[in-house]
């Protein structure tokens, strides 16, 4: 069977387009239906270059014993991640109330009002200590919305209060140098002086974290937390987290950066590509960039989310196996595959890391691909309305909105490719893109909203900038602009 999934703009969403689960994408209809059935929803959120997303989709979705289990009980919605990132927010959030093992796939039960009442991420088929089975998950959520249908809905409505006052937070006041020092100083106290980087295993580059360690500021003021970025890329960039093609992989398993998650992100990169001009090392940032284009460029000239950790070998599905091979080696098996969509805010970050790289190390092929990126986005991302959504896919724009961290991180990426082509054009569409959050964040998921889900305003640097982080970035970019044109002296920015 081909389900509603097929004509989606998401590679994860279609991938599960010919499973036996009735899905539906995540809308309306799929609340609705659930309304009308008096059925509890099953929102499974995940994302293309997952890997247990995928052994989950083989073991669990593909069976049609357990799908008949769903179809019977539920109304299945698939969500990816990655084009409704506030809408995996708040169920990891809610998630949180029912288990401390957050990650994906993530599987949410909810009443039919979306508001959580269980939560787990993966289940296999088979029950595995301390891990029930699937099946048997099933069983047990339909029996409490069955027998125990009021307390389900007790707990639903707890938790969904709860995540919203928490959502109401006061600003704080500013840090100031000492304690922005302070903050570098703590960071770099974990830092591991035998293998790089900071913590144990498993072991991520954060380059939210090395890019703060590199501002002029903690150089001037916490030295020694600066200089252990230098050591950190030194240890990736010499490790098995560094593809032979010069491309990063998402995290590494091990504490001195063997064994990795062979999934590589857009994110991950562009922000180590300024990390790595920053330190110059152009060996290491001349490996990015050509991973960001000749890897991840799409046909239209954006660049896709990230390419897979699997690929087939022999027939079968393989794990990291192509990325064990040599160059040479690789020319014969088929390439782990890329997903297509391109991200608003992620292409923002690429644009920016290329425009500052080409324009350090005199390299215009890589501006150029800033510029085509840019160019793709602007024409291609944007609704009826022409205001920017989250992703476009094979040149259709997505319904999902774009965010405050996708517009500001976009701006800022506008900001240094118009410093890098002196094309005023740019800067004009950034400062646009900017006023656009500025007089109105705005970027909620309507459908969260409507239901009274709280979506929490993301205020903390992850593997990403923050919404927060994202455009008082563009925003500092701005005022460097002007005040370098009111003074007339050009004035550097990190």
């Amino acid at each position: 069977m081909t389900n509603r999934l097929a004509d989606t703009l998401s590679p994860y969403l279609r991938a599960h387009a010919d499973n036996p689960v009735d899905w539906f994408p995540w809308g309306e209809e799929a609340f609705a239906e659930a309304q009308r059935r008096d059925v509890p929803l099953l929102i499974s959120i995940g994302y293309s270059t997952c890997h247990w997303c995928h052994v989950m989709a083989r073991e669990s979705f593909a069976d049609p014993a357990t799908a008949a289990l769903i179809n019977d009980g539920f109304v299945a919605v698939k969500v990816d991640r990655e084009e409704h990132p506030q809408v995996d927010g708040a169920y990891m959030a809610a998630a949180s109330a029912f288990t401390q093992n957050l990650g994906w796939p993530l599987t949410v039960f909810a009443t039919p009002r979306g508001r959580t009442f269980y939560a787990g991420t993966y289940w296999p088929p088979e029950a595995r200590a301390p891990m029930p089975a699937f099946r048997e998950v099933l069983a047990a959520v339909r029996e409490a919305w069955t027998v125990r249908r009021a307390q389900a809905e007790e707990s639903a409505d707890a938790v969904t209060d709860a995540l919203a006052r928490a959502a109401e937070s006061a600003p704080s006041d500013l840090p100031d140098v000492v304690a922005i020092a302070t903050a570098a100083e703590a960071i770099a106290q974990r830092e591991d002086r035998q293998f790089g980087g900071y913590g144990g295993a498993p072991k991520f580059p954060v380059a939210t974290t090395l890019r703060f360690l590199q501002h002029p500021v903690v150089r001037e003021g916490a030295p020694d937390a600066a200089a252990s970025v230098e050591r950190a890329l030194a240890a990736m960039a010499g490790s098995a987290l560094r593809d032979a093609d010069g491309g990063f992989f998402r995290y590494a398993t091990q504490r001195d950066w063997t064994v990795p998650h062979y999934e590589r992100m857009l994110t991950d990169n562009a922000q180590l590509l300024d990390v790595a001009r920053d330190a110059q090392d152009e060996r290491t940032v001349r490996g990015i960039a050509a991973f960001l284009i000749d890897v991840l460029r799409r046909d239209g000239g954006g660049f896709g989310a990230a390419q897979d950790s699997e690929s087939m070998i022999d027939g079968v599905r393989n794990e990291g196996g192509y990325y064990l091979r040599t160059l040479a080696d690789r020319a014969d098996l088929e390439s782990p595959a890329v997903d297509g969509k391109v991200i608003t805010g992620w292409n923002g970050l690429a644009i920016g890391a290329l425009s500052r790289a080409g324009l350090a190390f005199g390299e215009q092929r890589w501006i150029d691909a800033a510029a085509a990126a840019a160019d793709h986005v602007v024409r291609v991302n944007r609704n009826s309305a022409g205001a920017l959504v989250r992703t476009s896919l094979d040149g259709r724009a997505s319904s999902a909105v774009a965010t405050a961290a996708d517009r500001g991180l976009f701006a800022d990426g506008l900001f240094a490719l118009a410093l890098a082509t002196g094309d005023a054009m740019w800067a004009t569409e950034a400062r646009r893109t900017l006023d656009e959050v500025l007089d109105g964040p705005g970027g909620d998921d309507p459908l969260l909203s409507a239901q009274g889900i709280a979506t929490s305003p993301d205020e903390t640097d992850g593997d990403l900038p923050s919404d927060a982080a994202a455009v008082a970035g563009a925003a500092l970019t701005a005022w460097w602009l002007g005040a370098g044109r009111d003074t007339g002296r050009p004035r550097s920015r990190p």
